[in-house]
């Protein structure tokens, strides 16, 4: 599977890395030494500093950019390390969400997990027309306006709100078995880096019986 980054979203500074993870057997607690781990690193962390790390700022300035404020809607590795420092602990939800939470927290690379076998076609990341329909994670349906970073299937069903809101409709869940993992880029993040994150996670998915499709690309 490859994933298409229209030109009008390039030239916003978007791209992605992504690979696939095939036959996994989800389950809950089987990265909690990671998760420790993790926690552990950044637990005494000052999050006032936050702001001032190279990839923060890349994703809270591109946030501007959008029109949303990212001192309210945090970038997802930002909002994990200061939950880190306020509760001390980190969510968990099931392993393959898990692994993404771990990887996320410790590069601060925005990672997005999708359930393979409930994406139809290839996906294209696009500027919404407008009317389109989203169902975020924990949100009821909203319609979009135009001009908004989305990633949508070969059906144009709304994944993915680009770099930060996830749709119901991919989720992980632990009937899940095969997923793309999706590294979120902007300017001013180092490719590599994002690359370096997908790989981390389709790593620690492998270890969990997960079989990596091919190289990120």
């Amino acid at each position: 599977m490859r994933i298409k980054v229209q030109e009008n979203c390039a030239s916003m500074g978007i791209f992605v890395k992504h690979t696939e993870v095939l036959d996994l057997v989800n389950d809950q607690g089987r990265f909690e030494g990671e998760l420790s781990a993790v926690e552990s690193k950044f637990r005494s962390d000052n999050p006032e500093l936050l702001k001032d790390i190279p990839v923060i700022r890349a994703y809270r300035d591109f946030y501007w950019k959008l029109g949303i404020d990212p001192t309210k809607t945090r970038p997802s590795g930002e909002a994990l390390r200061r939950r880190i420092v306020r509760t001390g602990k980190l969510p968990r939800i099931n392993d393959i969400v898990d692994a993404g939470n771990v990887v996320s927290a410790e590069t601060l690379v925005s990672i997005g997990i999708y359930d393979l076998d409930k994406i139809k076609g290839e996906p294209n990341l696009v500027l919404s027309s407008g009317g389109e329909k989203f169902e975020g994670i924990g949100n009821k349906v909203e319609v979009l306006s135009p001009g908004i970073p989305i990633m949508v299937d070969g059906e144009g069903k709304v994944m993915h709100i680009f770099p930060h809101r996830d749709s119901v409709l991919t989720r992980v869940d632990l009937s899940t078995k095969n997923v793309l993992i999706v590294g979120a880029g902007v300017t001013g993040i180092d490719p590599s880096l994002v690359e370096e994150a997908v790989r981390l996670t389709a790593k620690l998915l492998s270890r969990i019986g997960g079989k990596i499709v091919h190289e990120v690309q």
